[in-house]
């Protein structure tokens, strides 16, 4: 009678379970196989889109387990993840160690929406994930927490870069001839609080780099306050800053620190979705 793939599939799971013998020929062609399964689970995955286990398994024309064995092998190494809330997997951001030319194509507004939604519904307050363009910061995405329900609308606006708490994190991390090309320039004030001042706003941008984040309260507008952390690429360049903002009397001094490190987080889950750290 005629053995179909997944009797087979079956016979090498027992066979896997029981010792192997030393210089078997069959281990080997076993950890071939499961290498060219894993191979063939990106390559369905990169077709589809994203696919469930089920459908991974038949594509293979193997058991449901072994399916799950090689989705687990590849997603503990972030080559695959999976959407918690429909059950399937996707390909990963660990892709881009592989092929780092692929970074690219990973659109950081797609990306951002779960971690910016995440961090405005646990903060309460709104946030924003911001990128630059020539001399200023462009908000690119943004999401509002239930505090924040009367705050505006900072999509698409172009702030300045030495008067927002994103404008600096990118400032800080810019190419030194760039930024002090920028420096050189009059700071225009918005406040009494405005660092117009080009070495105290190195002060500040060389605090920034050591801690992780920018602060700003009233540089930009009367009674707001900002904190933002930095967004990587694959390859360690700050791409974007993700910032959470609102008034001065929730964002005071004795929250900031908290909110600080929450950012700082969300900065590093959305640099790891990207592809840092892989």
């Amino acid at each position: 009678m005629a053995r179909t793939q997944k009797q087979s599939d079956g016979d090498e799971e027992r066979a896997e379970s029981a010792p192997r013998q030393s210089g078997s020929g069959r281990g080997a062609a076993s950890a071939v196989q499961s290498v060219d399964r894993a191979v063939s689970v990106l390559e369905i995955l990169a077709r589809l889109g994203e696919a469930g286990v089920t459908e991974i398994a038949d594509q293979l024309d193997v058991h449901k387990s072994t399916a799950f064995r090689l989705l687990g092998v590849l997603e503990n190494r972030g080559l695959v993840a999976q959407a918690k809330d429909r059950g399937k997997y996707y390909l990963g951001a660990g892709v881009l160690r592989l092929a780092g030319a692929a970074a690219v194509r990973l659109d950081i507004s797609q990306e951002g929406v779960p971690v910016c939604r995440e961090l405005a519904d646990e903060l309460g307050e709104t946030v924003n994930i911001a990128v630059l363009d020539d001399d200023a910061a462009v908000n690119i995405m943004q999401a509002r927490g239930t505090a924040s329900v009367t705050a505006q609308n900072w999509l698409g606006r172009r702030t300045p870069l030495h008067a927002t708490s994103s404008g600096k994190v990118l400032l800080a991390h810019m190419p030194p001839t760039l930024r002090e090309g920028l420096l050189a320039r009059p700071l225009h004030r918005f406040t009494e609080r405005t660092v117009t001042g080009a070495a105290m706003l190195r002060g500040e941008l060389e605090a920034v780099i050591e801690q992780g984040y920018g602060v700003t309260v009233e540089e930009l507008e009367l009674g707001l306050a900002a904190v933002a952390a930095p967004v990587r690429a694959h390859d360690g360049k700050v791409i974007a800053a993700i910032s959470v903002s609102g008034p001065v009397y929730r964002l005071n001094a004795d929250r900031l620190p908290e909110l600080a490190k929450r950012t700082v987080a969300a900065g590093a889950e959305l640099s790891r979705r990207m592809g840092y750290g892989f």
